[in-house]
């Protein structure tokens, strides 16, 4: 059985629709207004191994990106559901002059601390922890273009994603069973 999960929101501002499966091998078709919100969300798809089937539009960019994040998150929480997952990933990231590291715990306990030098990718990864209930950090280590950047943030954290999201024989706690989400 493939881990996956369907949602959709429309609200007056956006009307987002999206389908996505952990357990991917399908790829990505993504629909949406904003060239550069596709790249990175193909960049997460391809780098965590998901299939992502997204449509999205609205009246600016601020709130579709805003309302993407929380569905993306309110996806991954859904498609993980209760089996025993790695949970926890680490991962480093060099593209051209940018070193970003991304570090997860997928476990009920929201926590977000980015450094993102764009405040419109901040707020989507920050949208997409707080509906997954993960934690998350992202830390730039060097780099100058604001691209490369956010690019190797997506892709270390779709790095984390793959690993995180692995199942496992058993839980990996020490407080015994972790329930995620609903």
């Amino acid at each position: 059985m493939k881990r996956s999960a369907v949602i959709s929101r429309e609200t007056k501002e956006t009307c987002i629709s999206l389908s996505l499966c952990i357990d991917g091998g399908n790829g990505q078709d993504i629909e949406c207004e904003d060239r550069f919100l596709t790249h990175m969300l193909n960049t997460l798809g391809r780098y965590s191994g998901t299939d992502i089937v997204l449509r999205a539009e609205g009246d600016d960019i601020h709130h579709i990106i805003e309302d993407v994040g929380i569905v993306v998150g309110q996806a991954l929480r859904e498609a993980m559901g209760q089996a025993p997952i790695a949970r926890m990933s680490s991962q480093t990231v060099a593209m051209d002059d940018a070193l970003v590291m991304t570090t997860v715990d997928l476990v009920d306990r929201p926590f977000v601390d980015i450094d993102c030098p764009d405040p419109l990718y901040h707020h989507f990864l920050r949208s997409m922890a707080m509906a997954a209930g993960m934690t998350l950090h992202v830390v730039v280590m060097r780099g100058f273009d604001e691209h490369h950047i956010v690019e190797a943030a997506f892709k270390s954290l779709g790095l984390c994603l793959a690993e995180a999201l692995t199942l496992r024989d058993d839980e990996l706690s020490t407080k015994g069973s972790v329930k995620r989400g609903s």
